[in-house]
């Protein structure tokens, strides 16, 4: 199977702290990584362990950071030809400050580093031999709408949108979101499992055939046709929550184009992210879990 990514890559600086300092105070760094993150790098990253052809649409500087980051791609098994080297930019950094299990992002995403709709159009074959293409929806909304039109294959967005979202939640099959994603999309806040079935049920009638949001504390729901379920988190020590969402999504995206049934599909994607979640920063392995 052949899965297409549209989305961010950014180079990840992890620092794993037991306080975090008052202003004017210092906080010792207990660890340290440095490694290829961004949404879409790890969802292309997370789609290639399980198994697909993976390639990604995204942007780097024209630095050494976004050298580095493209060879790693490579390494990993991630089609890079429609990464882009942008002149005259530096590639986005993110520093992930970990803490009692709870992240804080200082990110430096320059605006030349989002994906555009020019870029997408120049990798349109690629986009629309896919089986499936994922969207991340932190790129702007114009560069998602032409990507998911480019699109020949299964569609799946991830997250919500800044602007079009009638447009895009026509045009796509899946939707994942998050707790806070899942109340942009309803409009309304969403306190359990119960409320999130009922505002899966709505979005579904706004155009997707399946449907994945969070529900904090309890689980993943996901709701299909005429059916729903709740998948219960997995067991494991929460270190950091980054990459436990992408982890889902390219799990899911997997396991929906290989046949699995949305509830099996989505207990996958649940045990994806639990592994994501047991380690600091959003570099996950994948490998052997399908």
């Amino acid at each position: 199977m052949r899965i297409a990514v549209v989305g961010q890559i950014a180079r990840d600086l992890v620092l794993v702290v037991s306080e975090v300092p008052d202003p004017g105070a210092r906080a010792e760094v207990r660890e340290r990584r440095e490694v290829l993150g961004g949404k879409g790098a790890n969802i292309a990253r997370g789609a290639r362990q399980l198994g697909a052809t993976a390639a990604l649409v995204g942007v780097v500087g024209d630095d050494r950071d976004g050298r580095l980051l493209v060879e790693r791609l490579g390494a990993d098994g991630v089609a890079t030809a429609a990464v882009v080297r942008r002149e005259s930019t530096r590639t986005a950094l993110i520093v992930d400050v970990v803490c009692g299990g709870a992240y804080r992002y200082l990110e430096d995403v320059p605006s030349r580093t989002l994906v555009t709709p020019e870029d997408v159009r120049a990798a349109a074959s690629m986009l629309a031999g896919a089986d499936a293409v994922i969207v991340q929806l932190e790129q702007p909304s114009d560069t998602a709408l032409a990507a998911v039109r480019a699109a020949g294959g299964l569609v799946v967005l991830d997250g919500a949108p800044d602007g079009r979202q009638a447009e895009l939640l026509a045009a796509a099959d899946v939707v994942r979101a998050d707790h806070r994603e899942a109340e942009a999309l309803a409009g309304r806040r969403i306190t359990g499992a119960e409320e999130a079935v009922r505002a899966g049920r709505e979005l579904l009638a706004r155009g997707p055939s399946v449907v994945a949001l969070e529900v904090p504390g309890e689980g993943n729901v996901v709701v299909w046709d005429d059916d729903a379920a709740v998948i219960p988190l997995t067991d494991e020590d929460v270190v950091d929550t980054t990459g436990g969402g992408d982890a889902f999504v390219a799990a899911l995206t997997v396991a929906l184009l290989r046949g699995d049934p949305p509830p099996v599909a989505a207990r996958l994607a649940t045990t994806a992210s639990g592994r994501a979640v047991g380690h600091p920063g959003g570099r996950t392995d994948l490998t052997g879990l399908a």
